[in-house]
This record gives C-alpha cells, sequence and structure tokens, in this order.
C-alpha cells in the first residue's frame, strides 16, 4: 500500500515538499540510508503513523541527498526533524518504538501554531 503521506524528498524538492507544507501540516523529515538497519526497521512505524495521522513523512536518503544532512547537523541516522510552520520545532535520532515516536508527533499536534 502507497501512503500518500509519505514523499521522496531531494535536495532540489525541500524547500516546496517540507518547508512550504509544514505552514499546513506537520512534516516529518526522516533522514535515512538503504544499508541502514535501524532506518529500515522505523519505515513501517512511520508509514502506520502517516496513515493514522494528518501529517506528511518526507524522507530524504542521505547517500543520494547530502546538503540538507549536513545542513541540519545529521550525525546519525536514523535522524528524525520535525517542522511547523517553516522551522524544525524538534528532531529526535535513532530507533524510536511506535508509542514514543507516536507521543513525540501527538505532543506538537495539540500546539496551536498553525
Amino acid at each position: 500500500m502507497i501512503v500518500e503521506s509519505i514523499k521522496d524528498v531531494s535536495e532540489n524538492t525541500f524547500v516546496p515538499e517540507v518547508i512550504e507544507k509544514s505552514k499546513e501540516k506537520i512534516v516529518i523529515v526522516d533522514f535515512w540510508a538503504p544499508w541502514c538497519g535501524p532506518c529500515k526497521a522505523i519505515a513501517p512505524i512511520l508509514n502506520d503513523l502517516a496513515s493514522e495521522r494528518d501529517i506528511l513523512v518526507a524522507k530524504v536518503d542521505t547517500d543520494a541527498n547530502t546538503m540538507h544532512a549536513a545542513r541540519l547537523g545529521v550525525r546519525g541516522i536514523p535522524a528524525l526533524f520535525l517542522f511547523r510552520n517553516g522551522t524544525i520545532v524538534d528532531n529526535k535520532s535513532g530507533m524510536m518504538s511506535k508509542a514514543a515516536l507516536t507521543t513525540w508527533v501527538d505532543n506538537h499536534m495539540t500546539a496551536d501554531d498553525f
């Protein structure tokens, strides 16, 4: 099943797909790589969350797109950055359980920042 709330984002599409879309809804940027085991493990959790919440998950392959990872200081993957209103409001790195990830997102969804 393809979830429409999950997008592959490149350096060329980062601004419209992350910065601009985050003015309408929460965008989680998932910095990952094909060889990363924890990245593969968190992917289904992000898929579930994207289908259960009004959010967008923007997936950035750090092997193919290094610019934004470097700009944001990504040192390890998976790295998740939560954007609202065009800015980063929080970030996490490493594997997270579905419960922890859901709580993290829900805490930001309750704020009236939009």
